[in-house]
């Protein structure tokens, strides 16, 4: 029986793109625990807090995609092996400065929206919509840690891009 009233011909690349995603994750995931344990210096106290809330977030992330993926009746990848075969984000040593730290994160952080906006494309085409709506909220969520982390990493003296109201509209 099929409960979700969706083609499994048109699931079959959704779940492919949420098994990469699946995959760039766990990677993700082990490399802030392992940033989280090894930060040092003058920012060691903010680091290693926002580094923990970063793992525990993808934590999350992981077992809802996995959940996602068994929702749409399939098995997701879930040896370390296979992870490290699919995922584009890799390994990364600890023995760097927390401003290269938060640098990995955040090309890191540009491999996950990729990935989420090819897991959203081809939910639409599939008409997922639960899918959709997952990955929608994800890619806030990332959008503003990037923020943050991007702002940490910034020199107080940088400035945003600044518009013209009447040249805006």
């Amino acid at each position: 029986m099929n409960y979700l009233n969706m083609d499994d011909k048109k699931l079959v690349p959704v779940v492919a793109e949420l098994n990469q995603l699946l995959a760039e994750y766990n990677v993700y995931y082990q490399k802030m625990r392992s940033f989280h344990w090894n930060v040092l210096g003058k920012n060691f106290f903010d680091l290693h807090n926002q580094f923990e809330e970063l793992y525990n977030d993808a934590k999350i992330k992981i077992d809802e995609t996995a959940e996602r993926i068994l929702t749409l009746r399939y098995h997701p990848v879930s040896t370390f092996g296979e992870y490290l075969k699919l995922a584009e984000i890799e390994e990364t040593s600890a023995h760097i400065t927390d401003v290269e730290m938060v640098g990995h994160i955040l090309k890191d952080h540009q491999t996950l929206l990729k990935q989420m906006k090819k897991v959203i494309d081809k939910a639409e085409k599939a008409g997922d919509e639960g899918t959709i709506d997952m990955i929608g909220a994800y890619i806030g969520e990332l959008e503003k840690s990037s923020w943050m982390l991007d702002a940490w990493n910034r020199k107080t003296a940088d400035q945003l891009k600044k518009i013209e109201m009447s040249k805006a509209s």
